[in-house]
């Protein structure tokens, strides 16, 4: 569960906080406030892309810091052990920081770590659906997966078989291939794979390496302007005269003096802690200064390593860890090839084997899926129904595909909204308020099954007003028994059901726009939720209105 959102110079955002609690938070305020650019904050310090573009005009670095409570999530708390992440009373601290150059930085409770480890633990802690994350769900090879989310244990283990037979029977389906395609083919290949195992083996790349470098060769470029500065201090410290010798002067001084008054026995020992620290300070700035000095090929050597890296990713993949597995895949076909024992009848026999297992893991699979396909369809109809779609059918078609590493279904959500039309797919029939229906009614028929303990809709209540609008904020009130739930709105139905409201303010400060948060309780809710339903002039009837609904929430 989230419990604190912190943005700094993100966009228009000069400085925004909210505390978050469990339930149901409703985000309101006028279009063009800054209300989904809380969302992407969110999204940015779950391991979202890092634009310059985001931080604010004028700052150097804009700073999102993200406190979450995992002390109910056991499987995001051992995923973080695995990650080396120190965990202090099940919270996890998350700070993002990208800068005007485009730079991003990562921690954990205050420890440095990649996006990709954020971005792998974001996607356990949050489920986000912006205004356009809806469309995922028009796409059918994206149908599958929420379909198996739903399912859940049964489905994942079945597709876990599945997968790891596949992976045996594609290796040998490829040693088959390379056997047959000829010596010279097979020659080339070797020669390729040595080089290419070679070129990664020689660079070694180490996850997060890049960012590291990169702010190396930052500190190198100004090395000039750090020795000058860090030796003008060191004079200022050690040099005669400096101030470790009158520290020491004065700490004699006083050292004598408190004989005669005790008073003085306070700042003495200030004098003393502050005649160590300068002592101390001495050699770690010397220490710095050697350093420097010791490294003359330095920029240029950090330079041509991060050049290095950089061509590899081009070649081999867009981070240190695709390189690292593109290197163990190379291995590993490598190893295949130089040990193959050229028996194409004990392959072929092999290879016989491996898709007879594929092919009842996939049968397992199929079976898991069509035994689950007519409650499915049932449960969410019986949803979206309730959202104004009185006629609508939802349906699950699970038809046979060639076999892969998801198995030999092809899954489709077929859809109408209209009695007497047949259900036909979803992407064909749907429109943008009936798909953010359907997304809201899988929601609630997967509630209190796996997966992750936020959800966040960023204006689920796209193209719905009166009943639909009401029945959707108890769909939401629903989900908020199972989830943390946070919804940005323009509906006074679905503000007024949540259990906290925030409003989102823009306003103008001499030629600069900026964004706040604040939260809303009493006559203050009541007249915001009073706005959402009666827009610029708020009038008696709509504060009646807006009473109404408050006391139903």
């Amino acid at each position: 569960m989230l419990l604190e959102l912190t943005v700094e110079n993100i966009a228009i955002i000069d400085r925004a906080s909210l505390s978050l609690g469990p339930g149901f938070t409703a985000l309101t305020g006028e279009t063009g406030a800054g209300k989904s650019l809380l969302v992407d904050a969110i999204g940015l310090a779950l391991g979202g892309r890092a634009d310059s573009d985001l931080v604010r005009t004028g700052a150097r670095k804009g700073t999102v810091t993200l406190l979450a409570d995992l002390s109910r999530s056991p499987a995001i708390l051992a995923r973080c052990a695995e990650f080396g992440v120190d965990m202090e009373d099940g919270q996890l601290a998350v700070q993002r920081e990208v800068s005007v150059e485009g730079r991003s930085n990562v921690r954990l409770n205050g420890r440095p770590a990649s996006v990709g480890v954020l971005r792998e633990i974001g996607a356990m802690l949050v489920d986000l659906h912006g205004q356009h994350d809806h469309q995922a769900l028009l796409a059918q090879e994206k149908q599958v997966d929420f379909f198996d989310a739903w399912i859940g244990e049964a489905a994942w283990k079945a597709l876990a078989e599945v997968q790891e037979r596949h992976h045996e029977w594609e290796a040998l389906r490829r040693r088959l291939e390379a056997l047959r395609g000829g010596r010279r083919e097979r020659e080339q290949r070797l020669d390729m794979l040595r080089f290419q195992v070679g070129e990664l083996e020689a660079l070694a790349p180490v996850e997060g390496e890049v960012e590291q470098l990169e702010a190396r060769v930052e500190r190198l470029r100004n090395a000039e302007r750090l020795a000058v500065g860090v030796g003008a201090a060191l004079a200022l410290i050690a040099d005669e005269g400096g101030a470790q010798e009158s520290l020491g002067r004065a700490l004699r001084e006083v050292e004598g003096a408190v004989n005669y008054d005790p008073a003085l026995g306070e700042a003495l020992e200030t004098l003393r802690e502050a005649t160590l620290a300068a002592r101390e300070a001495a050699p770690q700035l010397r220490s710095y200064l050697d350093e420097l000095e010791s490294e003359p090929d330095a920029l240029e050597q950090t330079a041509a390593r991060l050049d290095a890296l950089r061509r590899a990713m081009r070649k081999y993949g867009d981070t240190e860890a695709a390189l690292v597995e593109y290197l163990r895949a190379a291995r590993e076909e490598l190893g295949t090839l130089e040990t193959d024992d050229q028996d194409e009848a004990g392959l072929v026999q092999r290879l016989g084997a491996a898709e007879a297992d594929l092919h009842e893991a996939a049968a397992q699979l199929t079976e898991v899926r069509r035994g689950r396909a007519e409650e499915f369809g049932r449960l969410v109809t019986a949803q979206i129904r309730e959202l104004a779609m009185e006629r609508a059918e939802f349906r699950v078609v699970v038809d046979p595909k060639p076999i892969a590493a998801d198995g030999a279904d092809s899954v489709a959500f077929f859809f109408t909204a209209n009695p007497g039309d047949p259900p036909r797919p979803l992407a064909r029939v749907a429109s943008g308020g009936e798909i953010s229906r359907v997304m809201l009614g899988i929601k609630v028929a997967s509630a209190g099954r796996a997966g992750v303990p936020t959800l966040i809709f960023d204006e689920v209540d796209t193209g719905l007003s009166g009943r639909a609008a009401a029945v959707t904020a108890r769909k939401l009130e629903e989900l908020a028994q199972f989830y943390q739930v946070i919804v940005i709105s323009h509906l006074p139905q679905i503000a007024g059901r949540a259990h906290t409201q925030f409003r989102i303010e823009k306003s103008v400060e001499g030629e600069r726009a900026r964004t706040d948060v604040r939260l809303l309780e009493g006559e203050e809710r009541l007249a915001e939720v009073a706005r959402l339903l009666a827009g610029e002039k708020v009038g008696e009837s709509a504060l009646a209105n807006a009473r109404e609904i408050l006391a139903r929430g």
